[in-house]
């Protein structure tokens, strides 16, 4: 076997070895007192069944025929017993030849003995006491066979015992010396080398003996006193070092806190190109920076910022089409890169003007490329790890100040765009459908017109007033306060007015059903609820050709309302007309600020049923 390498594996080996040993003696210790215990059960059982021998042989006497058929099934179940064994309790005849013949001699002479006890014919009290006599004999030497297995069961187990106690004592004194030999004895050498270290003996160093953790930990010592004794003979250089090195760190961080400070302060994106252009040239020491923003259609990139930039590259390179030159050409793993500019074959002024190296630090936001930072040198130059690591911080705050910018450009255009839809909405659920009503009343008082009806002419021009004013009404609304009022703590109100003028409009008929009790909405929820239901209403009147229009309030626990027509319906699978359409969709939209739904139930010929319904979660945290 070779040798344990790491101390764990030698500390595990002899435990290992130590443990292997002890459950070893354990596990023989309890295999044998398993024997014992199940020994002295046979044993027992053996008792038993002398016991029963002697009472069968009175009850012969007795002639209780009843009472011996029981104590025979009894005794045929102890045989049955001690020829299977139990291993519950546990009982078991032990292995062993002596026991085995004497239990089958006990057998053998009870399949002789059973049948004529058992029998019909009577027997004598005198021969039934000599046939017991005769086979409780060979059940005391089936049970000496036992005493005798057992007995040598106890010697063995009390050299176990005496083994188990050797084991203990000499596992104690393996495990003293193993941790003297493999932690104490390395511990006290590397403690001795530590002491002379602490004196000032920097060239004091730990023998390394073992592959373990401890030589491990030995030739770590040594390395480190080697390195003291380096780092104490050529302090000087190397604090040189590291002060110019903390110098460098603190430029850095530096520039990356200006350049945070700057994103800040930078209002437009020629702003933030010119800043960060001077602040990269800065950072990276070169003679000249532009950065350039690429246009995603035409892949050209367009001079954004520039400094200490020559007036003839100004002129001549505000836009550069990709790969026209080495700016705007990205690397194939669009990292900070440095290129070689050569006065020949090359398209460009760079040369002409003198520049000898161009670092591309490329600006990329996840897979897309914005654009990129070109920095100029006029003599060659080495880009190190944190010199690229620095560009590229830059890069990224530059790329996050004018996705920044973008967003909130994209922000305002989308809530220019909210407005504008919530306007149209506006428009739609008020002077729409004024327009609408007023149309209706138009058609109407041509028709009676025709007809030379005077009192529906009458009627259809006081509509038409009426209309007039109150769309002149909502515009003035519109206007004033751009939004619905309820004016009231509760809805039920309000639905009252809204209903009582869609019957003076209609002229159909409207009921109201409040149900349950509810906390009363806020006022913009209440806004968005009588919208949908005006819109609904406006659907009826226009397109339902009812008779009656009953709308249902239920205020709790789920807030809902309904608002049923009995007109000719439609089949929600063929479409709605284009302006139903439209309204429908500006009630779900109306709803769904709200966090309500809106559904629509309908079939040819039944009605239209459309119900807002608001969960109660919603409801109260509105």
């Amino acid at each position: 076997m070779t040798r344990p390498r790491t101390l764990r594996a030698k500390l595990g080996a002899v435990g290992g070895a130590l443990l292997l040993l002890a459950l070893l003696s354990i596990g023989l210790t309890l295999w044998v007192t398993w024997q014992l215990e199940g020994g002295a059960a046979a044993v027992n059982e053996a008792g038993r069944m002398r016991m029963q021998t002697w009472r069968m042989a009175q009850t012969l006497a007795l002639g209780d025929r009843a009472r011996l058929a029981r104590e025979v099934a009894q005794f045929d179940a102890s045989m049955t017993l001690l020829a299977r064994g139990d291993p519950a309790r546990p009982l078991f005849v032990p292995h062993g030849e002596a026991s085995a013949r004497a239990f089958d001699a006990v057998h053998r002479r009870w399949v002789e003995l059973a049948p004529v006890w058992s029998g019909a014919a009577p027997i004598r009290p005198e021969q039934a006491a000599a046939e017991a006599e005769d086979f409780v004999g060979a059940i005391d030497i089936f049970v000496a066979a036992i005493e005798h297995q057992l007995a040598r069961w106890t010697a063995v187990l009390e050299v176990f015992q005496l083994a188990l106690l050797a084991l203990a004592l000499g596992a104690g004194v393996t495990l003293l010396y193993a941790a003297y030999l493999f932690i104490f004895a390395p511990l006290a050498r590397l403690q001795a080398a530590l002491a002379g270290v602490e004196g000032g003996d920097l060239a004091s160093r730990v023998d390394v003996g073992t592959s373990d953790e401890f030589g491990a930990l030995a030739g770590a010592f040594n390395r480190m006193a080697a390195t003291l004794q380096g780092l104490y003979q050529t302090l000087e250089a190397k604090v040189a070092d590291r002060t110019e090195r903390l110098h460098a760190e603190r430029e850095r961080v530096a520039a990356l806190y200006e350049a945070s400070a700057f994103v800040e302060r930078a209002d437009t994106p020629e702003e933030l190109a010119q800043g960060f252009a001077r602040r990269m040239r800065r950072a990276a020491r070169a003679d000249a920076a532009a950065v350039r923003l690429v246009d995603e259609t035409s892949r050209r990139y367009m001079l954004a910022g520039s400094d200490c930039l020559p007036h003839s590259m100004l002129e001549h390179e505000r836009c550069v089409g990709a790969g026209d030159c080495l700016c705007g050409r990205p690397g194939p793993e669009s990292r900070t890169r440095v290129i070689p500019i050569r006065r020949e074959g090359e398209r460009g002024r760079c040369a002409d003007e003198g520049f000898e190296r161009l670092v591309g630090v490329p600006l990329r936001l996840h897979e897309r490329t914005l654009g990129e930072v070109d920095l100029l040198y006029r003599t060659p130059v080495e880009i190190y790890d944190e010199d690229r690591a620095l560009l590229d911080a830059l890069a990224s705050h530059l790329v996050g100040a004018l996705e920044s910018r973008r967003a909130a450009a994209l922000e305002r255009e989308a809530a220019v765009a909210a407005e504008r839809g919530l306007l149209a909405r506006e428009l739609h659920d008020s002077i729409a459908q004024g327009l609408a009503f007023l149309k209706i009343q138009l058609q109407l008082l041509r028709d009676a017109i025709a007809r030379g009806e005077r009192p529906k002419i009458e009627r259809a021009l006081g509509e038409l007033d009426a209309g007039v004013k109150e769309s002149t009404a909502d515009v003035r609304e519109l206007l004033v306060h751009f939004r619905t009022r309820t004016n009231t703590e509760d809805i039920v109100p309000a639905l009252r007015t809204t209903l009582s003028k869609f019957e003076h409009q209609s002229g159909l008929v409207g009921r109201l059903d409040v149900q349950g009790e509810g906390l009363p909405l806020p006022a913009d929820a209440q806004v968005q609820v009588l919208h949908v239901v005006q819109e609904a209403l406006s659907n009826v009147r226009k397109h339902a050709g009812a008779h009656e229009v009953r709308v249902t309030l239920q205020r709790g626990p789920v807030f809902s309302v309904r608002v049923r027509d009995d007109g000719r319906g439609f089949a929600p699978e063929d479409g709605a007309h284009d302006e139903t359409h439209v309204g429908l969709r500006i009630m779900r939209e109306r709803a769904a600020r709200i966090g309500a739904t809106v559904q629509v139930r309908s079939q040819p010929g039944d009605g239209t049923e459309v119900m807002l319904t608001l969960p109660a979660r919603e409801a109260v945290a509105a």
